[in-house]
């Protein structure tokens, strides 16, 4: 492996960033955020469906299924700036679900899913079990064949905004022991087969998802000689996304600490005049900067074999640490209020704590990176 060397801009990552700063800045102020975590969906539907109309949700579909033709390399730059205003929406579930579709999916499914979802239905990915483990071909859910389909049973995990989606594609271990990824309309699922989680970042839903005997038509399986390429493809693309969250998290954190730090007075001082403050400040800046730039790297990367795998990882794990370190020391910084449920610096450590928990965390990260560099 030649190693990660190319990084830039494309012209349509630069108008996606432009025209989602913008959107983000103007439906997401913090006061909203802050309500928003009060409610039962923890979104905004009328902003979601102004979302539609703006082909976000295309970007990384086929034109032939009503998208963009682009790729999750400019998906990159609207979650982070959606990240930056903590704006929750399905936005990230239902890429997820499409990029599952569009991987496994024959033309009959394509058609059927990908012109909705591009149009701004919602959909979301139910991979994760109660075992935790961050390897996706580890479950317990079965598809059983029964005539003329297959019947789900398990229980799985850190299903996000399933009550927003339409579709949920689920992984099942089928007979033979091969894994299984299936097309779930929702209004399949009875009501007590979904129970909201409570997990420590409250901007999030999350759900576990009780398949109880659950009947689904042959044709809601996607290629299942695929399985395992399709999970992999998911692994990385939910890595690259959850780094462009910590990224426009950490941003945002920063601005936070720097506006404190400009006003609060001690001693006769402005605080942010002391090193002790000054200093890990400046920090926790520089450590942005580098996680964007590999954050931009692996989006530039992503689809070139070995070479993106690297990329992601090393981003996941950079944009980790720095979300952490900068809502720790604007923690510390804010002082006895800091501590207190109303500032904001908590809901920027709680998303670094939660999305670590996703997909895997940088302890994880850098053991593969071990091996992947050792092999190269």
């Amino acid at each position: 492996m030649s190693g990660v060397t190319k990084i830039g801009f494309t012209e349509e990552q630069i108008d996606m960033l432009s025209a989602a700063e913008r959107f983000c800045r103007e439906k997401s102020p913090m006061e909203k955020v802050r309500k928003l975590m009060e409610s039962e969906r923890g979104f905004d539907a009328d902003v979601w469906k102004e979302i539609g109309p703006l082909g976000w949700l295309g970007i990384a579909i086929p034109e032939e299924y009503g998208g963009v033709g682009l790729s999750l390399t400019e998906v990159v730059p609207v979650v982070e700036q959606m990240a930056r205003r903590m704006m929750h929406s399905p936005f990230v579930a239902t890429t997820l679900a499409a990029q599952a579709v569009i991987m496994g999916g024959d033309d009959f499914q394509k058609k059927k899913l990908l012109p909705e979802i591009a149009q701004g239905a919602a959909a979301t990915v139910a991979l994760s079990e109660r075992n935790a483990d961050w390897n996706l071909e580890n479950i317990d859910t079965t598809a059983r064949f029964d005539k003329t389909g297959y019947v789900l049973s398990g229980v799985k995990t850190f299903v996000a905004d399933i009550y927003a989606a339409k579709w949920v594609i689920v992984s099942a271990k089928m007979e033979g022991g091969h894994i299984g990824l299936f097309i779930v309309p929702t209004d399949a699922l009875y009501g007590e087969a979904i129970r909201r989680e409570i997990i420590i970042d409250e901007t999030k839903r999350s759900y576990e998802l009780f398949l109880d005997k659950v009947f689904v038509d042959e044709e809601a399986l996607l290629d299942d000689s695929l399985s395992s390429q399709i999970l992999e493809h998911i692994h990385l693309a939910a890595n690259l996304l959850s780094a462009a969250e910590l990224t426009g998290a950490a941003q945002s954190c920063i601005d936070y600490t720097v506006e404190y730090l400009g006003t609060r007075k001690q001693f006769g001082k402005l605080i942010g005049a002391f090193q002790a403050l000054k200093h890990p400040t400046v920090d926790a800046f520089v450590d942005y900067q580098k996680s964007r730039s590999l954050l931009y790297t692996a989006a530039y990367n992503f689809a070139q074999q070995g070479e993106g795998e690297v990329a992601v990882r090393m981003a996941k794990v950079k944009a980790e640490e720095t979300l952490s370190f900068a809502a720790d020391r604007s923690i510390q910084f804010h002082g006895g209020f800091g501590f207190t449920y109303d500032c904001d610096a908590q809901l920027y450590r709680r998303r670094a704590i939660f999305l670590a928990s996703q997909y895997g965390d940088a302890r994880y990260h850098k053991q593969k990176l071990a091996d992947l560099l050792l092999k190269a």
